[in-house]
């Protein structure tokens, strides 16, 4: 006889006992790891899932922790991160990767000062003509590099306790070098394995197109990648083959100047029954390493005080800007744990 689900899960909680149900439960619908710790997707709330708090252009073979002074970066980045909590948005996705500036220590101490959910993350980048790229990917596997990205996720970043809430990488235009196939294969891996997204920084459509069959083909979901930088690409039945396909189309360039374009981009997936596969963001922020007082950093509020205002008045509607600002990446940087690990976990 073959159990229906619902069938299925009445029986469930006197199998494994109540403990393990609730815990099975809760795992299923996923979570979301940020740097203090995992938290229900339902607690996000509204969301800037592309952003930066500092970078370091260096280069893998430069980048050291003492390049720059953490009480420095602390306290010109802290207001910023104040004045974002203030305007609605509760939580942000830190895209900077390892070897450009990935600090998880200082992300964590910049988190509990301003009350602002912070998410980092695990991968390599590899766009910039390999220049943020340490010399070990020439040589490593696709398999040993997802083995240090869930080794990160599992047990932590470094020496510390903080574990990655995604995965991220980059590519320049297609086709892809070697490398960076490398790099997304390994992402696919590591997604497979842990459930945790994949959100890559993308030269255009054609490496986008590529991406999201290697992941496929490697048995990533295609539901978990993210096309960060798809405002780069014009031909928007890319963005509409891949947003069918259940991948994320990530418009994170948000700004006065961008504006009037990603409503139009808006409008065209909307149009399409497909806003429910879009992000925004800012891709700003950037305190720069070795430039006096880290140069000019960007603020993050143009989506709250002025684009939101900008989308009303074009006919997008509240529930609209509730998909785009909590749902949305709520459900693209939810972590999907493969089923046959819902099972068997600790006690």
């Amino acid at each position: 006889m073959t159990l229906s689900r619902r069938h299925f899960l009445t029986l469930l909680p006197a199998a494994l006992g109540a403990g393990v149900w609730l815990k099975a439960a809760a795992q299923s619908e996923g979570s979301i790891m940020t740097v203090t710790g995992a938290i229900s997707p339902y607690m996000l709330g509204p969301v800037l899932p592309h952003e930066h708090i500092m970078v370091d252009f260096a280069g893998a073979d430069k980048i050291t922790p003492g390049r720059y002074q953490e009480e420095e970066v602390f306290n010109t980045v802290l207001p910023y991160l104040k004045s974002l909590r203030a305007a609605g948005c509760k939580t942000m996705g830190e895209c900077t990767p390892n070897f450009l500036g990935r600090d998880p220590l200082l992300l964590k101490r910049l988190s509990i000062a301003s009350g602002l959910t912070i998410i980092t993350n695990t991968g390599l980048y590899g766009a910039g003509a390999h220049k943020y790229l340490p010399a070990y990917v020439q040589t490593s596997t696709a398999e040993e590099l997802a083995a240090m990205w869930i080794k990160e996720f599992r047990d932590g970043i470094g020496d510390t306790d903080i574990r990655p809430g995604f995965i991220k990488s980059g590519v320049d235009k297609g086709p892809l070098t070697e490398s960076q196939r490398k790099l997304v294969h390994a992402a696919a891996l590591t997604n497979k394995e842990t459930g945790l997204a994949i959100w890559i920084h993308t030269g255009d459509g054609a490496a986008a197109l590529e991406e999201a069959e290697i992941i496929q083909s490697n048995g990533g979901r295609i539901a978990s990648y993210t096309w960060v930088h798809a405002q780069n690409e014009k031909d928007l039945s890319i963005h509409e083959k891949l947003a069918k396909a259940g991948a994320f189309i990530s418009l994170d360039g948000l700004s006065q100047n961008s504006a009037e374009d990603y409503i139009s981009r808006l409008s065209f997936m909307k149009n399409k029954g497909l806003l429910q596969q879009v992000l925004l963001s800012h891709d700003a922020g950037w305190y720069h390493v070795g430039e006096p007082g880290g140069g000019k950093f960007r603020d993050y509020n143009f989506l709250w005080t002025s684009f939101i205002p900008m989308l009303k008045e074009k006919g997008f509607t509240e529930e609209d800007i509730r998909r785009l600002t909590v749902i949305n990446p709520s459900r693209a940087l939810t972590i999907h744990p493969p089923a046959r690990k819902l099972l068997a976990m600790p006690s």
